[in-house]
């Protein structure tokens, strides 16, 4: 590793992260298993619980999970093995069902291919388990690795940067005592209202209010044996009176509802409580039930105007906020923490230009831009039908029943895409980037929330399949690049040779004879980049190979023809 110049301080550590939940911990993760030297700084104390927000992995985070030796250890905590991860409209939690979403209980995940959420092209499909489950295993996770130093009940209270490194202060919250660290990076991981986004001068930028939720943690012993028909993990109740939703967080007695409030109510103390989730339930006043914590919250659409200041980086809910539909509020964060990562490990093994670094904002601020309007966009249509809910739904008639009908079909309609989310999984890509060589003739094709096109265009995420050897594609590719040869004969070792001899890493794979390979990978070579995403294709190497490296390693400048930020979107 690079060291520090003879008239500066030696470095404490290599990557300071300010906030140990899911995002700041993956990071950390990501980064000392590349060898970089991580100090976390964390308000809670170890494994205080965290608040009961997210409830979803999605499939693109559990590949990440994979490459960490995360995943095994995420698919056995949650839900139980045969607790139903189905989606259910009814006109209340005990009421009527209007429609369902199958998706496969955990027993199931990997054998069931009947649903909608079971075709996914991907080693890893996706996991429904809160955050207060997933946070300790990645916790205990990330604390065993040898490169991670944690920090809890530990605040950061200022910090300073000069041209090579970042000092801080850190002080404890038991004591008061104060401790200065240096470190080469430092990335704010501190949720939304975080002072590393407000330290560096970047400002949310969106929409402030888009909806609010009264939100409560319940336990209830004697409301799954209320519930009609097969249990599910997510229960929208439909009715005249409330809409919310519900989220089985132990799969026994413990539940999360969502009292979605009407535009017309701001106040959360406002709105009687108790009242409303009854309606959500469909209980009367002699069902008892215990709040464990209200979890009050609102939705919004902002995007920090920018991710970074030099040495200084804002990643997760510190740099977006939005209504977490499709689940990937937590999930883009964790995206944010590994397209971060190998850029920051580049710089400190050495062999990346500084300028590498600014495809991190040139990547990401784009693609949360898009996904906060997917997320806003869903959450204003199911507001409209939130508010056209009929007052005959609950009717037990013909007419209340073909409005049932007719409801479910809605229902289904719109959210399948939202719950089975393969677009916003597997069809992001990122162009304009300064370090990924677009290909002028085949740009990346659009996406929608529910649906994708694979491609092998620079940009995209790497079609998956499994090779002849039963390993995913994804197990066999490296901690750097990895150059991909689909045809025999084609040489490729210049690129690699060049590649060595500039301490990049990039090894080589071939997939020529892989009958599994999609139709996809026509091109004899592809370079694929640690998060999977292609960089470069052709049918032979560059005519001078160290134009491409002096690209990958952010060496060359950005030119008018490469700075386009396409949206991707398929029109909704």
């Amino acid at each position: 590793m690079p060291e520090s110049s003879a008239d500066s301080p030696p470095f404490d550590t290599d990557v300071l992260i300010v906030g140990a939940g899911p995002v700041g911990l993956t990071l950390a993760m990501d980064l000392a298993g590349r060898g970089v030297r991580v100090t976390v700084a964390e308000l809670r104390a170890w494994l205080e619980p965290p608040s009961v927000k997210c409830n979803h992995v999605s499939a693109r985070t559990m590949e990440r999970f994979r490459q960490l030796g995360v995943a095994d250890k995420l698919r056995r905590g949650g839900l139980p093995d045969t607790h139903p991860n189905d989606v259910v409209f009814r006109t209340a939690m005990t009421g009527h069902e209007l429609t369902r979403i199958p998706i496969p209980n955990r027993l199931e995940r990997f054998v069931d291919n009947g649903g909608p959420d079971t075709w996914w092209p991907t080693p890893e499909p996706p996991h429904r388990i809160n955050q207060i489950y997933l946070e300790p295993i990645l916790l205990e996770h990330a604390a065993a690795l040898p490169n991670v130093t944690l920090h809890n009940r530990t605040r950061v209270t200022a910090f300073e940067q000069d041209a090579e490194g970042v000092r801080a202060t850190l002080q404890s919250l038991d004591d008061g005592s104060e401790r200065t660290v240096r470190a080469r990076y430092l990335v704010g991981c501190d949720g939304g209202s975080s002072s590393v986004r407000k330290a560096i001068g970047a400002q949310f930028e969106g929409t402030a209010v888009i909806q609010q939720v009264q939100s409560t943690f319940i336990r209830a012993r004697d409301l799954l044996s209320r519930l009609p028909g097969k249990p599910a993990w997510c229960y929208y109740a439909v009715n005249p009176r409330r809409c919310g939703t519900v989220f089985a967080i132990d799969g026994h007695e413990t539940w999360l509802v969502h009292n979605h409030l009407h535009p017309h109510e701001t106040d959360f103390d406002a709105v009687d409580r108790d009242q409303s989730i009854r309606h959500i339930l469909g209980v009367g006043a002699d069902f008892e039930y215990e709040v464990i914590s209200k979890e009050d919250w609102v939705g919004r659409r902002l995007v920090a105007n920018r991710f970074r200041d030099r040495r200084v980086f804002i990643a997760g809910d510190a740099a977006h906020l939005w209504v977490p539909y499709a689940g990937y509020g937590m999930n883009a964060g964790i995206a944010d923490a590994l397209n971060l990562s190998w850029l920051l490990a580049a710089q400190v093994q050495g062999w990346a230009d500084p300028a590498m670094l600014d495809a991190y904002e040139a990547e990401r601020q784009p693609i949360t831009e898009q996904v906060s309007r997917f997320a806003m966009d869903h959450a204003q249509k199911m507001i409209r039908a939130r508010s056209a809910v009929p007052p005959n739904i609950e009717a037990d008639d013909d007419a209340g029943r073909a409005e049932r009908a007719r409801i479910g079909e809605e229902a289904y309609r719109l959210n399948v895409q939202q719950f089975c989310c393969a677009g916003l999984n597997f069809g992001y890509y990122y162009q304009g980037s300064p370090i990924i060589a677009a290909d002028p003739d085949d740009a990346p094709p659009p996406y929608a929330m529910g649906d994708f096109t694979p491609s092998t265009a620079p940009g995209c995420r790497a079609p998956h399949f499994w090779l002849a050897d039963g390993r995913s594609l994804y197990d066999a590719l490296g901690p750097g690049y990895t150059l991909l040869c689909t045809r025999p004969g084609v040489d490729a070792r210049a690129l690699l040779a060049a590649a060595d001899a500039a301490g990049i890493p990039m090894q080589g794979l071939d997939i020529a004879d892989e009958a599994a390979r999609p139709p996809e990978y026509r091109h004899a070579l592809l370079l694929v980049r640690p998060d999977q995403h292609v960089v470069w294709r052709g049918e032979k190497l560059p005519g001078d190979v160290q134009v491409l490296l002096a690209q990958l390693r952010g060496a060359t400048p950005r030119t008018t023809a490469n700075t386009g930020q396409h949206s991707g979107l398929a029109t909704a």
